[in-house]
């Protein structure tokens, strides 16, 4: 970890939680590199982390309970530089085109590949953290 990850106690990515296996692979990606793994249920429980803790990125999946599109667009009211990555099963133009409109970071199709994911995220943080925390 360097920059400013380097000076946090803690690395933080929020995620949508979802019925699959989503979160345990996400674990599996995190815990080696010591970044904590937040989960919320839903838009409301995703703003409570947010004012709680210091979250350096969100992970939001389109199809899951949380609402996708509309929960980037609550965090972008009060967060508006915190980076999003956003999961979608299908992601047709207007999708894409209202990610753009909201800066999320990447768009990343499911199932999720881990090694996009981890590609993802290593870009986010070298680029908004200055830090190699998810390279490979």
């Amino acid at each position: 970890m360097v920059a400013a990850c380097a000076q946090a106690d803690e690395v933080n990515v929020l995620a949508s939680e979802a019925d699959w296996c989503w979160p345990a692979a996400l674990r599996e990606l995190f815990a080696p590199r010591g970044v904590n793994l937040l989960v919320a249920r839903g838009t409301g429980e995703f703003v409570d982390v947010l004012h709680q803790r210091r979250v350096h990125t969100t992970i939001v999946d389109m199809d899951s309970g949380v609402g996708g599109l509309a929960t980037i667009r609550v965090i972008r009211m009060e967060y508006p530089m915190m980076p999003c990555i956003l999961l979608a099963k299908e992601a047709p133009d207007a999708v894409l085109t209202e990610a753009l409109r909201l800066e999320v970071f990447s768009v990343i199709g499911k199932p999720v590949d881990i090694g996009i994911l981890q590609e993802q995220l290593d870009r986010l943080f070298v680029k908004r953290y200055a830090s190699d925390l998810f390279s490979v």
